[in-house]
């Protein structure tokens, strides 16, 4: 019974693994050309924005917390960067180095602005973050004239089109963005205390940390993720525009929400992060190359969405059930005879 229940416990965990699998079979025998070398390279392409802005998003919903404005500081991240490597009284190699540095600590402020109001006054952070949606897009149309900037020197343009033994070099910096996510939360203390947050917030306070800190910088690890994701789309697309990035906070929740991150806080991975960004990008690709267009696969995304919810309350009460089917039993006392103590005896 026992052996039945850890299967159970392993099935549970790799399920996600299992479905990406079982949607790659099934669009390979659906869609020849699915299955193609070049295919194959495209969608590693395609999920590497994706899966950066969704490292950010799994650190902030690990607390509980949501962010709702990283497709709008994406496209403020892009409109800054692109502002600085396109300033002709800049050396190329300044210039790209000096755009990389204001996409990163353009996400980072908005990131900073996020916490620091989210904490400062108590506002859950759907309400904060959908300003921040609507103050950077704004301030992205604003200070670029409403216009697209292009023209990104070859160097900087040279890196988004490049390869390493047939693996885009944008997909590489994804995966070790998710590497390092991965480190922070299983090796440091940092970590830790994100997930005791999302777990209970109240014992964390009471042991003498104070949850704020660690909130604030969650959300601004989030936006400097979404800045490092901005410098990725100029790489890959060779445009910044202030009109980019609309619905991309749908796919990144999506993403960490397929990948097994609870909405309610304390339970996730990154590993399981990069799993469900990948299953999104399989399945958007998958779905394009059988001929079903934008709209309808826009209703797919926003289903699958509802769907991972869902899974994810059932993943949880299986959680708290197993774990006590799994739980050892306390140990039985023994009944003892009473000692009747000195005195007389009969």
């Amino acid at each position: 019974m026992r052996a039945k229940q850890i299967l159970y416990l392993l099935l549970r965990e790799a399920g996600i693994g299992l479905a990406l699998v079982l949607m790659v079979v099934v669009f390979s025998a659906a869609a020849p050309r699915f299955a193609s070398m070049a295919n194959v390279t495209n969608i590693l392409t395609q999920i590497s924005i994706n899966t950066v802005i969704s490292v950010g998003m799994t650190f902030v919903i690990l607390l509980g917390g949501i962010d709702l404005s990283v497709g709008s500081v994406l496209a403020l991240a892009t409109i800054v960067g692109g502002m600085i490597i396109t300033n002709e009284s800049l050396s190329p190699g300044t210039a790209i180095l000096l755009s990389v540095l204001g996409s990163f600590l353009t996400g980072c402020l908005c990131g900073v602005f996020n916490g620091v109001v989210c904490e400062r006054w108590k506002i859950h952070s759907f309400i904060v973050t959908l300003g921040m949606l609507n103050i950077a897009r704004g301030a992205a149309l604003q200070i670029s004239g409403s216009r697209t900037i292009s023209e990104f020197p070859d160097a900087f343009n040279d890196v988004g089109a490049a390869a390493v033994a047939g693996v885009p070099v944008i997909f590489l910096i994804a995966l070790a963005v998710v590497l390092a996510g991965r480190f922070i939360l299983a090796r440091t203390v940092f970590g830790r205390m994100i997930y005791a947050i999302g777990n209970n917030e109240e014992a964390v306070r009471l042991s003498g940390h104070d949850p704020s800190l660690y909130k604030v910088a969650a959300f601004i690890l989030c936006g400097g993720m979404v800045g490092v994701a901005a410098i990725i789309y100029m790489m890959r697309l060779n445009i910044a525009s202030p009109i980019l990035g609309v619905g991309f906070e749908l796919n990144a929740i999506a993403a960490v929400v397929i990948g097994g991150t609870s909405m309610s806080g304390g339970k996730g991975s990154m590993i399981g992060t990069l799993l469900g960004a990948s299953i999104m990008g399989v399945l958007n690709n998958g779905l394009l190359l059988l001929g079903m267009g934008d709209f309808a696969r826009q209703m797919v995304t926003g289903l699958i969405i509802v769907v991972a919810v869902v899974i994810d309350k059932y993943r949880a009460l299986a959680f708290v059930r197993s774990s006590y089917e799994l739980a050892p039993s306390p140990p039985r006392e023994e009944p003892h005879s009473r000692d009747p103590g000195p005195g007389p005896r009969s």
